[in-house]
């Protein structure tokens, strides 16, 4: 029997009712398979930028458009169903189980990420699109039904399939396998099913040619994604160093991030950087912490609260006053603060606060955390990531700092970093707006950080305008001096609040994250 002849009924080796639930077993598993690649590209757009709701906007609007495009693509392989299945199949799974791969390098290699990104929504979407129709075919060559009754069989099984795969995705393939090599899995188990089940059931539809060259098509699908697997973590190192000016000598990803520190050749200088973002260099970080920490100590400083710091470099500052009863961190990922005990150039670096008996790490998210009620602190610190996305954009919101309010004590002290004036100046400006919105009143200065350019930060306070001074028995320090902090709060003509139109940042209007992207777009 020749798949030409499009009405004719498909002889089988097994009987119709059997056949039919295999076909529809393979649809439930092919829809698993083609829902975790659409995930994954979300993902890694995610750990690489950072903007999850951008990278899923691009993702499902391009991926349904293709499904669109490959639905009417499918009518011109309506003839030859079974033959065109296995092809689609063979390429989705190649295609989808190495998308991730795809995607990392042409970031690290070719900063050419985004143009990938739609091309292979694209495609895979094209690809997906032209599953249902043939299949529909493929189910009325075993037995005839109401079309309206086999279209419902095959969206329930395809619906059903694409719970699975939205499941299995974070809580299965992620923990399990991590990112890359759980969509190459996927990608393996998608050809194996897809072509097999033409290869079994429908062989009688295919030419010889067509049954050998889809044998040794899948041979080599499963040939290359397998190897894939083997080196893909080898892949990952290369990949990750291209990014990176100095040797890596520490990377993990953990379940919040990917942690990378670097060391240059002649060892003089340290890096952290999360999800690619630079958190301090050895050069300078003294710059960083000693004009985030020692503004704010001028004054009550029994019980100190900071929010994130996991790095220890900002508790190294509040503990060289010895009055200082209580340190409390409150730091999201454990990875880091692990990093920061167990990394001897980190733990030089820190001075081992972390082991001072004052010193408490609550492994939370901060915003949670000051919901549940966090106690009263004579400081608050809020070292914490900048709000370049959904996560981490809600800790620069009106209801996070009138959370923050809740926690000061009577004439507590708070200080943030805010990001930079000159880089960054609407993100900046917004941070004061936001403050001042939960009726906390700051001063804002700025410092040059060469590794990071000029910074910002607040010190802020419910109960009025703060002094920005040092106090009377700072430690020795390298960098800030008061004559040094009276100038930094003096601001160029072209960044000062007056010069750009920043609003406060709330939940609903998280604004901060469109001012990080539109001012670090052109740098």
């Amino acid at each position: 029997m020749s798949e030409t002849q499009t009405g004719a009924r498909t002889r089988l080796p097994i009987r119709p009712r059997a056949a039919r639930f295999f076909v529809m077993l393979a649809v439930f598993i092919c829809a698993a398979c083609g829902l975790v690649y659409e995930l994954a590209l979300v993902a890694i757009g995610s750990y690489l930028l950072g903007d999850t709701i951008t990278q899923a906007s691009v993702v499902l609007s391009v991926m349904v458009f293709a499904m669109g495009v490959g639905s009417l693509l499918s009518k011109r392989f309506q003839h030859r169903p079974a033959l065109s299945f296995a092809v689609i199949e063979g390429l989705l799974s190649l295609i989808g189980g190495l998308s991730v791969l795809i995607l990392y390098g042409a970031f690290a290699w070719f900063s050419a990420y985004q143009p990938a990104l739609v091309l292979l929504a694209f495609v895979i979407g094209v690809l997906i699109g032209m599953e249902i129709p043939l299949l529909m075919t493929l189910i009325q060559r075993i037995r005839k039904q109401e079309a309206s009754s086999a279209v419902a069989d095959l969206f329930a099984a395809d619906y059903v399939g694409g719970l699975i795969g939205g499941l299995a995705f974070p809580f299965l393939l992620l923990p399990i396998l991590g990112l890359p090599k759980g969509v190459i899995a996927v990608g393996l188990l998608n050809a194996v099913v897809g072509v097999a089940v033409v290869l079994w059931l429908f062989r009688h539809d295919l030419t010889r040619r067509a049954y050998v060259g889809l044998g040794t098509g899948l041979a080599v699908i499963v040939a290359a994604l397998g190897a894939a697997y083997l080196y893909s973590e080898q892949f990952e190192i290369d990949a990750r160093q291209a990014m990176y000016r100095d040797p890596i000598v520490h990377a993990e990803r953990s379940e919040y991030q990917e942690i990378v520190l670097t060391r240059s050749v002649d060892g003089q200088d340290v890096r952290l950087f999360l999800n690619g973002n630079l958190q301090f260099s050895t050069l300078d970080e003294y710059r960083y912490h000693e004009s985030l920490i020692h503004p704010a100590m001028d004054g009550p400083r029994e019980d100190v609260l900071v929010l994130g710091g996991g790095d220890g470099l900002a508790v190294r500052e509040i503990l060289e006053y010895d009055d200082v009863d209580s340190v409390t961190v409150v730091d999201l990922d454990p990875a880091m603060v692990d990093l920061a005990t167990s990394e001897p150039v980190i733990r030089d670096l820190n001075e081992d606060s972390f082991e001072d008996p004052r010193v408490e790490v609550v492994n939370a998210d901060a915003f949670q955390w000051l919901r549940e009620g966090a106690g009263q602190f004579d400081v608050v610190v809020a070292d914490l990531p900048d709000g370049t996305d959904v996560g981490t954009s809600k800790l620069y919101t009106v209801e996070f700092y009138a959370l923050v309010r809740e926690s000061m004590a009577e004439e507590a002290r708070l200080v943030v970093q805010a990001g930079s004036p000159f880089f960054a100046p609407d993100a900046y400006w917004s941070v004061g707006h936001s403050l001042a919105e939960a009726e906390i009143e700051s001063v804002p200065y700025n410092v040059d950080v060469p590794t990071f350019g000029n910074w910002g930060f607040y010190l802020a306070s419910p109960e009025g305008e703060p002094d920005l001074t040092l106090p009377e028995d700072t430690p020795d320090l390298e960098f800030l001096d008061e004559e040094l902090l009276a100038a930094a709060q003096v601001f160029p003509m072209d960044r000062r609040d007056e010069e750009v139109d920043a609003q406060a940042s709330t939940m609903m209007h998280p604004r901060i994250i469109g001012y990080h992207q539109g001012a670090w777009r052109g740098y």
